[in-house]
């Protein structure tokens, strides 16, 4: 029997999926979900001449929870968020609990986590309908994409900076340099090349323009110019490693263009170091060009 799959329906498909204690079917006439194995059920099934009343959910098990949860972690964008995440399970016994663990230190991966599994659950139950209007000769429904990130980037706030946000920010910073020192000894330049402290130094001193914190208050990140006559040179955008992969670099760098030193700036140039270099997307999309690029050769 032919049925429509309304959002109510799809909510307590959800619900009945990770429900390991229930065992539901679909009674396709009501449009509702009833127990499997009940008198009411029996009777029906006996005495209903429709052979096709009553079908079968979507199977949800530990197996499909674990493969969802693999699949999410893998592809997070923050390196040390599915470093812990991987860790979790990889653990072998308690991985699910060790997950929501996780998760549950980091608010705006959870939040991820919430909507990632929720839009995969339900494309799970868009499949098993669609196999069904594939029987009945109708047109397969379509998913809409939802954007994931925009939802999490509503929960952060941009503000100005103040006096309690120094300190924090001067660890982002050394934390950021380090990485910068990092890649130049992986590129073979030396632990410590004189020439990154002084592109460091060239850049600054800059003046704190717009700092990001989460929804619980924590700082996230923030961003740092120096003003050079008609030129605002961004010096630092920076976030905590925890809350990269989020978008959140590229809406700081929004808000940052719509302060009023910005719009009182003829031009704004933007100098990105190589751990950075994947940013100049972003840039890019922001109408920036590119101008100049510097390449190092260690001679000795």
């Amino acid at each position: 029997m032919q049925f429509e799959l309304t959002e109510a329906l799809i909510d307590d498909i959800l619900f009945s999926m990770e429900d390991q204690n229930g065992e539901f079917i679909l009674d396709t006439r009501e449009g509702v979900l009833v127990f499997e194995n009940t008198r009411e059920y029996e009777e029906a099934a006996e005495t209903d001449d429709d052979e096709g009343r009553f079908i079968g959910l979507p199977y949800w098990g530990p197996s499909e929870g674990y493969r969802l949860m693999e699949k999410f972690a893998v592809a997070f964008k923050n390196t040390v968020i599915r470093k812990k995440l991987t860790a979790a399970l990889d653990q072998g016994k308690g991985v699910f609990r060790a997950f929501k663990d996780v998760l549950s230190s980091h608010p705006e991966a959870e939040q991820l986590w919430f909507v990632f599994k929720e839009r995969e659950m339900r494309q799970v139950i868009l499949d098993w309908y669609n196999a069904y209007r594939e029987e009945w000769g109708l047109a397969l429904l379509g998913n809409e994409p939802e954007e994931t990130e925009d939802l999490v980037l509503e929960d952060f706030r941009f503000r100005p900076p103040e006096q309690k946000d120094t300190e924090a920010i001067g660890k982002l910073r050394q934390s950021c340099f380090a990485e910068l020192l990092s890649a130049a000894e992986d590129e073979g330049l030396g632990d410590r090349p004189p020439f990154v402290a002084g592109w460091v130094q060239h850049l600054g001193p800059a003046e704190p323009l717009l700092v990001a914190e989460s929804g619980s208050g924590e700082f996230a990140g923030y961003a740092a110019a120096v003003i050079r006559e008609d030129t605002l040179c961004v010096t630092a955008l920076e976030v905590r490693p925890e809350y990269r992969g989020l978008g959140l670099g590229e809406m700081i760098l929004a808000r940052l263009l719509e302060t009023e030193p910005v719009k009182k700036a003829a031009h704004v140039v933007v100098e990105l170091p190589q751990t950075a270099e994947s940013f100049s997307r972003v840039l890019l999309r922001r109408s920036f060009v590119p101008f100049t690029t510097s390449y190092v050769l260690k001679s000795k």
